[in-house]
């Protein structure tokens, strides 16, 4: 991930997408080039442009569900309902405990 952000920070700065470019990037922050890395990612990208590349990526995601009801509702059927029970014991657990502070007597009219 990392070759893939100096890549695209090299592309920002309107610089070619070389080796010495993220070698450079990746050096100013502490990082420590692999060599195989990094040629697995200049390689990936050879000969296509940066605003390609992230309009293919945005169809990617955009294809991906989004929220956190769809995914859920799949998850508990398959698992027999389970997950929503287990929800609700933790959600038991939280409250208990809020109302054992209240009985400390630290009350501010005691």
């Amino acid at each position: 991930m990392r070759y893939v952000a100096a890549a695209l920070l090299t592309a920002l700065a309107g610089n070619e997408i070389n080796a010495a470019n993220i070698e450079m990037i990746l050096s100013s922050v502490g990082v420590e080039v692999e060599k195989d890395k990094m040629d697995l990612v200049l390689k990936n990208l050879a000969g296509k442009s940066v605003d390609e590349l992230m309009a293919a990526g945005a169809e990617k995601l955009a294809s991906m569900p989004a929220g956190g009801a769809a995914p859920a509702a799949g998850g508990a059927a398959a698992a027999g309902g389970a997950a929503p029970a287990e929800e609700k014991k933790e959600e038991k657990k939280v409250e208990e405990e809020e109302e054992e502070d209240d009985d400390m007597g630290f009350g501010l009219f005691d």
